[in-house]
């Protein structure tokens, strides 16, 4: 059955790395989907395989086996160009933008459609404008990156991938440096994208008790390397939360929707 939502595929990928000559296979088999105004959580324990997943569905790494489609196009048969048209990437590595305003930052978001020199004109602006707006971080916009706490920053990174104005957002452990605020702030502000502006959002996070409460679908990389989709509900009733962790210590608290020694 045809899914009319689903923007991006996967059908049969395996991921991992070469270490010289040997292939390190994490996860394998993987026919996933990711639907347009939905928020999925990527969720697995350190190691499991969440940022190499990642990067092999943002062309970062090549897959070792099988293939991503968008829109029933092979994401490898498009440039580079047309990728960055089609998914924004937040990621968890820092990059040195002090010197440059928030303004200025966002407004590189705009270089797949404006080319190289990175002109931008009236539409190009307005654009940049409502992506600022629309990520909560439009009071900030002529500080400079420096200037702004953890979770400014990061809604200014999420305003950049706004600005490019691509149907999927990935983001790596977005919530990884704030505070508990900033982190509720930043997860509803991306259910936000997905339920209201139709994104299609997946991100891979530690945070667990938030994930359950915000995310419309899981992807959970079990402790033999399995990958389970479904809304939160689903996989908490089907017991699968308790394959997350090695440590048979811990164990998942339906009261607190969080782990618990």
């Amino acid at each position: 059955m045809n899914n009319d939502n689903a923007i991006l595929t996967t059908h049969d990928l395996s991921v991992g790395y070469r270490n010289g000559s040997q292939q390190v296979t994490l996860l394998s088999g993987l026919n996933l989907v990711l639907e347009k105004g939905k928020l999925v959580a990527l969720l697995g324990q350190n190691g499991a395989g969440k940022s190499t997943l990642l990067r092999a569905l943002t062309c970062d790494e090549h897959p070792l086996d099988g293939t991503i489609e968008i829109s029933g196009r092979n994401m490898h048969d498009m440039s580079q160009k047309d990728r960055s048209r089609l998914i924004g990437l937040v990621s968890t590595e820092r990059i040195q933008a002090g010197a440059l305003t928030v303004t200025e930052l966002v407004g590189l978001g705009r270089q797949p459609h404006t080319g190289f020199l990175g002109r931008l004109d009236d539409e190009d602006r307005k654009i940049v404008h409502q992506s600022m707006v629309d990520a909560g971080i439009i009071g900030k916009a002529n500080e400079y990156m420096a200037s702004l706490s953890d979770g400014e920053r990061q809604k200014a990174m999420i305003a950049r991938a706004l600005a490019q104005q691509t149907p999927i957002i990935i983001l790596d452990e977005p919530t990884a440096f704030l505070d508990v605020a900033s982190r509720i702030e930043t997860m509803r502000l991306l259910q936000t994208l997905a339920h209201e502006r139709g994104k299609a959002v997946l991100l891979s996070s530690h945070d667990i008790s938030q994930s359950l409460m915000l995310a419309d679908e899981l992807w959970l990389i079990t402790t033999d390397r399995q990958v389970l989709t479904g809304t939160p509900k689903k996989l908490i009733a089907d017991g699968a939360m308790d394959h997350l962790f090695t440590n048979r210590s811990i164990h998942f608290n339906h009261d607190i929707l969080d782990y618990s020694f």
